[in-house]
Parts: structure tokens; sequence; C-alpha cells
């Protein structure tokens, strides 16, 4: 097995490409910064996806959730990118985070999910309150279906409230901001490094 972990990353923007999202664009640049520690791999707008609601692994019918979760499975790393909305994480996000609940039923011969041993992230953007709120909202979800979190492994930029300067709009982006995107990415490609090389004892 190569050393080298590998990331997906699921923009849940409610923009269809190709349209310019800034969770788009916070995903992307946490993806560069995995790839400064060796990290492979790709972003994929959910909303671009035929994607059903449910809480099952494939809800038929022409679902392209499976296609999404093969990517999931195959990874080492998930980072979920959504911006805020009224507070919360985006209708996508949360749709993501109820397909993600079937996997607490995946479960190998020795009991553990299909997400033991993968790392989880998160990244929001908005110019409203919740960014707090929403990262922890999503990555107690995250890790409740297995996925483990890193140190200091989320990132963030709000904007001034009910003003329209999105993250994407900005000519120079925040020092805080992309220093907390590097200590995020280390810490999480660290990590993955680390349960590629001993994972989880069976539950």
């Amino acid at each position: 097995m190569s050393d080298s972990p590998t990331a997906l990353v699921l923009s849940c923007t409610l923009k269809r490409s190709p349209d310019e999202s800034s969770s788009v664009l916070i995903g992307q640049e946490f993806l560069d910064a995995l790839g400064t520690h060796g990290v492979t791999g790709e972003l994929v707008r959910v909303v671009d996806h035929d994607v059903r609601f449910g809480v099952t692994t494939d809800e038929g019918d022409g679902d392209e959730w499976p296609t999404i979760r093969e990517k999931v499975l195959a990874a080492d790393i998930l980072v979920i990118a959504t911006p805020i909305w009224m507070g919360q994480p985006s209708s996508v996000c949360k749709m993501v985070m109820e397909r993600l609940d079937a996997e607490l039923s995946e479960t190998d011969d020795e009991g553990r999910m299909s997400t033991y041993n993968k790392v989880a992230a998160v990244a929001v953007v908005g110019n409203e309150d919740g960014a707090h709120h929403t990262t922890a909202e999503v990555l107690q979800g995250l890790n409740d279906v297995g996925f483990s979190v890193a140190a200091n492994g989320s990132t963030y930029w709000v904007g001034e409230a009910m003003q329209g300067t999105d993250y994407q709009d900005l000519e120079q982006k925040p020092e805080k901001t992309t220093s907390t995107t590097t200590t995020a990415a280390a810490n999480t490609a660290h990590l993955a490094r680390l349960l590629r090389s001993q994972g989880y004892p069976p539950a």
C-alpha cells in the first residue's frame, strides 16, 4: 500500500456548475493544502449529481449517491465544504449527512464501519454567524458514522453579517483563514497516514 493518502472534497454549495461558488473555492484550497503533504484527490460538487433523499446506500431509480459513495470509501480523507444558510449547514450538506447515516450498518466481519480508518474535515463559508455551529454539527455527524477528526480539523471564513461580499469576492484571502486551512490540512494528512499504517482494532 502506498503511503500517500487520497482525499475527496464534497462541496455542498447550492449552485450548480459552472456558477462560481465560495464553498467550492475553500474546498479546493483545502485540497491544494493537502497536496503539499503528498495527498492527491478530487472535488465533487454534489448538486451537479442526482442524489436522492434517504438514509440508505442506494435509493434506486437513478440515484447517483452510490457513485459518490464509492469515491468516499476509496478515499482516506473526506472534506465537507459547506456554506452557511440561516446559521445552518446547507440543505445539500444535510442531505449528504443523511446519506452517510447508512454507514452505521455497513460493517466488516469484525464490527468496524466501512468509514473506520478514514479522516474527516470541514470547511465553512458564509456572510453570517454560524461557522462554529455548522462545523460542530457536521464534525459530530461524521464522527458518529465512523470518521476520525484530527486536531484543528476545520477551517472557515465568515464575512460581515447581512452584507453581500462572499469569500470568492475577496481580492486577498485573510491570513488567519489561510493559516487555519494550512494547519487543518497538515493535521488531517498526518492522521490519515497514521491510520493507513495502523488502523483501529476490531470492535
